[in-house]
């Protein structure tokens, strides 16, 4: 599977390690391009000493890595320009810093929405004028200038097993018969009585817990900004807000049927996955990028995303949330030349409008194309069930501006709810003493 053949790449990148983190790179570990040329200056800008242009690109989604590696060969022979892939264990606003302390940034960065606006505002290229522009709804603008280029869209919500469900009740799956949390909680104690007993897992980490689910708390309202300023402000009450108990509620019912509910913070990820991936569980809160780690396993098939249900409708009902994920934002600054920022122009808009990129970004690397021209299929069925929300417009938009440590600090309070170490009201006033004592974020 994908995930494996990608630890043997990774483990071969390691071994250049101690040659590039020699040489003022940073600490980015190159895992891609080819060998020689300007890979001994640690991701910078540089030439390749061949007459080539080089350049250099920061990738923070490590499970394309190989894709993108083989891709960027051939365009290299039909092109001349030379490309590098790096990855970094380091934090992505850490990792940029040092290599901008040290004068060798990457020519393209790949890195979150949060980043575009910290890093990219500082440094990116105004890409306003490129072609691609017209043909996205998901483009990252600052101060009027378009500076993130969208590499895929994500969403999120339930993913259900819909051949565990056909298997456990002999009937075909029909997402849209679940409206409501009172629909799924009936369909989960149907799937008990036919003898799957805990027909729901969930996933530990604080990322998924806080930046993933909790933060429907923020996005799914008519104004997001004026809500996480009133939490800024202290104003907020959290128990008695609409938005907030119906998602806990939902959150009660898929801990009440979690198959690894006696133990939900030892629970590995890995276990989720094959949890679902085989059919022991028909649901988990997720989004479309897990599906590397559920294919890893003896994956049934037939499976989809569908909305988090709940009582409360106020206009999301069968809508997911999500949106652009993932930008690159192309260097501006004096150390990358005009030549090599044109270089990674082009090659944006090859992704974008030649059948190759087309081809690279749909099939080969399953995501989600967030541009209109590109009618390929996802090659995967979690990708396709998200395209279908993305095209007739039921997606609330991602909110973009949580604090630094927002997931860690906010996670750790979900994890202690999920564990039974808090009750709702404990959470709800811990969210709102985080959000009174954090600076706002500006944007």
């Amino acid at each position: 599977m994908k995930a494996k053949k990608l630890t043997a790449l990774l483990a071969a990148a390691a071994l250049t390690v101690t040659a590039l983190t020699g040489c003022g790179g940073g600490g980015g570990t190159s895992a891609g391009g080819s060998t020689g040329g300007s890979a001994a200056s640690g991701g910078g800008n540089g030439g390749s000493g061949d007459g080539k242009v080089t350049i250099t690109v920061f990738n923070t989604k490590s499970e394309i890595t190989e894709f993108l590696q083989e891709s960027a060969e051939k365009y290299e022979e039909e092109t001349g320009v030379h490309i590098e892939f790096y990855i970094s264990n380091d934090t992505v606003s850490a990792h940029l810093s040092t290599k901008y302390a040290s004068g060798d940034p990457y020519t393209l960065n790949m890195v979150d929405a949060k980043d575009v606006y910290a890093e990219g505002a500082i440094y990116g290229y105004d890409m306003s004028g490129e072609s691609w522009v017209d043909d996205t709804d998901f483009e990252i603008a600052v101060d009027g200038k378009v500076v993130g280029f969208p590499v895929c869209i994500e969403a999120r919500g339930i993913l259900y097993n819909a051949a565990a469900i056909k298997n456990t009740l002999g009937e075909d799956f029909d997402p849209a018969s679940i409206k409501t949390l009172d629909d799924f909680t009936a369909y989960c104690d149907c799937l008990v009585a036919a003898g799957m007993e805990k027909p729901t897992a969930i996933l530990k980490p604080d990322w998924s817990l806080a930046a993933h689910y909790f933060n429907q708390v923020y996005e799914e309202r008519a104004d997001v900004e004026g809500f996480v300023q009133s939490l800024y402000d202290g104003t907020a009450d959290l128990m008695s807000d609409a938005r907030f108990n119906s998602l806990m509620d939902t959150f009660d019912v898929l801990m009440k049927y979690n198959k690894f509910g006696d133990s939900p913070i030892a629970v590995e990820d890995d276990q989720v996955h094959q949890a679902f991936s085989e059919g022991e569980v028909a649901f988990q809160f997720g989004g479309n990028w897990e599906i590397n780690d559920i294919i890893d396993y003896d994956f049934t098939g037939n499976i989809g995303i569908m909305p988090v249900p709940q009582n409360l409708d106020e206009g999301f009902s069968g809508k997911l949330v999500g949106g652009g994920s993932k930008f690159f934002y192309v260097d501006n600054s004096e150390y990358t030349t005009d030549e090599q920022r044109q270089a990674a122009l082009d090659w944006l808009r090859w992704l974008v409008e030649s059948d190759e990129g087309k081809t690279l970004v749909s099939e080969t690397c399953s995501m989600v194309s967030p541009f209109k021209s590109n009618t390929i299929p996802c090659n995967n069925e979690l990708g396709a069930s998200v395209k279908t929300y993305v095209d007739s417009g039921n997606l609330i938009p991602n909110y973009d501006y949580d604090p630094a440590d927002h997931i860690t600090r906010v996670g750790a309070r979900m994890q202690e709810y999920l564990a039974g170490a808090a009750d709702r009201a404990t959470l709800a006033r811990n969210v709102q003493d985080y959000w009174k004592a954090t600076t706002p974020v500006e944007h």
